[in-house]
C-alpha cells in the first residue's frame, strides 16, 4: 500500500498514521473500507490523508484484491428533489464505505433504460450496482453476476443477485393520511404521482392502507406528474367537487400548486381544506401556509442500502443481512387543521372566503 505517485517525496501511509495518531494497520483498514473502525477514527484518518496529500493507489489495490472498490448507480436523470437528494446521500454513504461511485442516468421513455445503464456500468468495471428508484419499464432481464441493490422497487427487478431496501414511501404516506384522519377528517383525497413510478405506487398504497384500516371511503384518485402545475390543475378539480376537506399530495411540489388553486377558488387552507405533502423540500416551510409534510429519510435509506450491498460484495457467502425500516418523520406545520364544523365552509369563489385569513393548526 503506497501513496499515489510513488516518488521519494510522496506522502506515505506512515505519514497519515503519524498525523492521525493511529497505527498503519488502522490507516489500511480505513482505506480498504473495512468495518470495525469508528466514524470518529475514520474521519480523523481521512482528514490526515487529505492534509498530507495522500491518496491510495486504487489501480494497485484493484489488482491485489480483484475488486475495483467502485459502485455503479443507475438513476433516473431528473432534477426532481427526491431522486436527486437520494443520489447525493448514496454518494456520501459509498464514500464513507471506501468506494468510489460511477453514475449512469436513464431518461423516462429511454428504450435502453435500466438494462442499458447496467450494461454500461459492467463494461466500466464495478463491484456492485445500485438501481435507485426506477420507474416501471415492463419486464427487465438483467444478466448480472455482481450484487445489485434495488432501492424503492421490487427485488426481482434487479436480477438473481439482487438485494432490496425500501425507501419507506408506503409508511410515510400512511403517516400523512393518518395525521389527517386523527384531526377528524372523515376521509382523505389523494393527489397521486405518475403510476409508472414505483415511488408513486407505494405512496398510493400507503394512503389506501390508512383508509382501509379505519374503514373509511376511498375517494377517486387524481393522478399528477409531480409538477406544481399538475397540482394546480388537480386543485381546481377538487375545489369544484365541493365536499373535499383533506388532501394528501404525493409530493410537495404538487401540494404547493394544489394550495394555490384552492385559494383561487375561495377555499381557505387549512380552515376549509387541509393539505399534506411529501418530501419536505426546503421551500415547504416558507410557502403560505407553511406546508405539513412527511420528510424522506434519504440519508438513512442510503446508508442502510449501502450496508446491504457492501456486505453482498465483500462477504458473498454470508447470510444476507436483514433490511432495517427507515424512520418515519411527520413535519406538522400550518396547512392542516380539524375539518370545518357546522356550515362554516364558504361557497367556492365567494368574496368572503377569498379574503378570510387562514387558520393555523395548533
Amino acid at each position: 500500500m503506497g501513496g499515489q505517485g510513488g516518488g521519494p517525496g510522496a506522502p506515505r501511509a506512515v505519514d497519515v498514521a503519524r498525523l492521525a495518531g493511529v497505527s498503519q494497520k488502522t490507516v489500511s483498514r480505513v482505506f480498504n473500507g473495512e468495518r470495525y473502525v469508528s466514524a470518529e477514527v475514520r474521519e480523523r484518518v481521512l482528514r490526515a490523508a487529505e492534509g498530507v496529500g495522500y491518496r491510495l493507489n486504487g489501480a494497485a489495490r484493484a489488482l491485489a484484491s480483484g475488486r475495483t472498490r467502485s459502485i455503479g448507480v443507475v438513476t433516473l436523470g431528473t432534477a426532481l428533489y427526491g431522486p436527486a437528494s437520494l443520489l447525493i446521500c448514496i454518494e456520501r454513504a459509498a464514500r464513507d464505505a471506501g468506494y468510489a461511485l460511477r453514475v449512469v442516468n436513464t431518461l423516462e421513455g429511454d428504450p435502453a433504460g435500466v438494462a442499458g445503464a447496467v450494461e454500461s456500468l459492467l463494461e466500466q468495471g464495478v463491484d456492485g450496482i445500485v438501481v435507485s428508484e426506477p420507474i416501471d419499464e415492463g419486464s427487465v432481464s438483467l444478466s448480472v453476476d455482481i450484487p445489485v441493490l434495488v432501492l424503492g422497487a421490487p427485488a426481482a427487478f434487479g436480477g438473481p443477485r439482487a438485494v432490496a431496501a425500501g425507501v419507506g414511501a408506503e409508511s410515510l404516506a400512511r403517516a400523512a393520511t393518518e395525521h389527517l384522519l386523527d384531526l377528524g377528517h372523515v376521509t382523505v383525497h389523494h393527489l397521486a404521482g405518475p403510476q409508472r413510478w414505483f415511488a408513486a405506487r407505494d405512496r398510493l398504497q400507503g394512503w389506501r392502507a390508512a383508509l382501509a384500516a379505519r374503514e373509511r371511503e376511498q375517494p377517486p384518485v387524481i393522478e399528477g406528474d409531480w409538477s406544481a402545475s399538475s397540482g394546480y390543475t388537480a386543485g381546481h378539480e377538487l375545489a369544484a367537487a365541493g365536499d373535499v376537506t383533506a388532501v394528501f399530495a404525493a409530493n410537495d411540489d404538487m401540494a404547493v400548486g394544489l394550495i394555490r388553486a384552492l385559494l383561487e377558488a375561495g377555499l381557505r387552507v387549512p380552515h376549509d381544506v387541509s393539505v399534506v405533502g411529501f418530501d419536505d423540500i426546503p421551500v415547504s416551510a416558507y410557502v403560505t401556509p407553511p406546508l405539513t409534510t412527511v420528510r424522506q429519510p434519504f440519508d438513512a435509506v442510503a446508508r442502510e442500502g449501502l450496508r446491504l450491498l457492501v456486505q453482498a460484495i465483500e462477504k458473498p457467502d454470508a447470510e444476507p443481512a436483514p433490511a432495517g425500516d427507515p424512520p418515519v418523520e411527520l413535519v406538522v406545520r400550518a396547512s392542516t387543521a380539524p375539518p370545518p364544523t357546522g356550515g362554516g365552509r364558504p361557497a367556492p369563489g365567494s368574496r368572503d372566503s377569498a379574503h378570510a385569513p387562514p387558520t393555523t393548526a395548533d
